[in-house]
């Protein structure tokens, strides 16, 4: 490796010790990241801040740019959080989003990022699934015309496609399953709707499956590895991508956010076998995994090429998440509870 090659590469830690740690490393800005921010100057405002990937976000932009006053607004439910976030100089405000007077209520701010969802649950209460997923975002877009505004989607809205084919890209026409990925497709809409018709400059993140040491596709098999629990194989194929990176993006897309309202795909370039990942795991864990069912011939696989071009590789390469994972694993390290069901075909969730 040449000196200026060297000089590039992150120091990232062969293992992290505990939350603390994690959560400093999953909000370690880059030159990147610092550059992009310069470009959109101003307030910037977090809606939805406080679920798996909000509270690293606002930490991440804080510590870009430390004279810039970050926002992060929701319920605050889960104690301690928001004494948390504060403690890293961003500015936090309890407000129930749905709640018009709440909305109408917030600061004006030149740059928004829209991260409040459903997803878990939307089975059995599809209207709720909707309302958060479609009605909010058509009333966050309304209120915040004249800002820059990225958004999160999924790439659930896309179909399954072959495995060798490399993933849907963009120009792939979307073929929603189910509710859950209905609604985010409706949210895509709102956002090209109001920048159409506003002006309003938009950007949309389609993310899967983002990566914590907590949660994610590579926590769900490292749990089941190292509990004897058969790893299932229908959707035997995955992309991921580190949080820390998939937040970097999402920051840096407010550069890229126009009335053309760009949707990019976010994830890493692996296609990344299930078995594969189990059994990379297992040697790490020293189990053998099982398995239950066989691949399918298609998964929800994106292609996350125009991404690349627009923001480079991820940082955090995939190995160097499975040698993490599979240490906070064996450490009993906490888990969100949050399983991300990669492996449901028919889109309930």
């Amino acid at each position: 490796m040449d000196e200026d090659t060297a000089a590039a590469t992150p120091a990232w830690p062969e293992r992290i010790a505990d939350e603390e740690a994690l959560e400093e490393v999953l909000s370690r800005p880059d030159a990147a990241l610092r550059a992009d921010l310069a470009a959109v100057p101003g307030d910037l405002l977090v809606l939805g801040a406080a679920g798996k990937m909000g509270p690293t976000l606002c930490r991440l932009a804080k510590r870009a740019d430390p004279a810039r006053r970050v926002i992060a607004v929701a319920r605050f439910s889960e104690p301690g959080l928001r004494e948390r976030m504060e403690s890293w100089g961003v500015e936090c405000r309890a407000a129930d989003l749905m709640d018009r007077a709440a909305l109408a209520a917030l600061p004006e701010a030149p740059n928004v990022v829209f991260m409040a969802a459903r997803k878990f649950g939307s089975t059995g209460n599809e209207p709720l699934t909707w309302a958060m997923n479609v009605l909010l975002p058509a009333m966050v877009a309304e209120r915040f015309a004249a800002a820059r505004i990225v958004f999160f989607s999924t790439g659930n809205v896309l179909p399954l496609v072959p495995v060798a084919s490399g993933g849907a890209d963009e120009g792939v026409a979307p073929a929603p399953v189910g509710d859950y990925a209905a609604s985010c497709l409706g949210r895509e809409r709102v956002f090209q709707h109001a920048a159409a018709a506003r002006g309003t400059a938009c950007a949309g993140i389609r993310l899967n499956y983002a990566i914590d040491l907590r949660y994610g596709v590579l926590h769900d098999v490292a749990v089941k590895v190292r509990d004897g629990i058969p790893v299932p194989l229908a959707m035997g194929h995955a992309n991921v991508i580190w949080q820390g990176d998939a937040n970097a993006w999402a920051l840096r897309a407010l550069r890229h956010a126009s009335p053309a309202c760009p949707i990019l795909n976010v994830t890493g370039p692996e296609t990344v076998a299930i078995r594969w990942l189990a059994e990379r795991l297992g040697e790490r864990l020293g189990r053998a995994p099982a398995f239950e069912g066989t691949e399918a011939p298609d998964a929800l696989l994106s292609n996350a090429a125009r991404a690349f071009r627009c923001f480079g590789y991820p940082r955090v390469p995939l190995l160097r998440m499975v040698d993490w994972v599979a240490d906070w694993v064996a450490r009993g390290g906490r888990t969100l509870g949050k399983p991300t069901r990669f492996e449901v075909r028919d889109g309930r969730f």
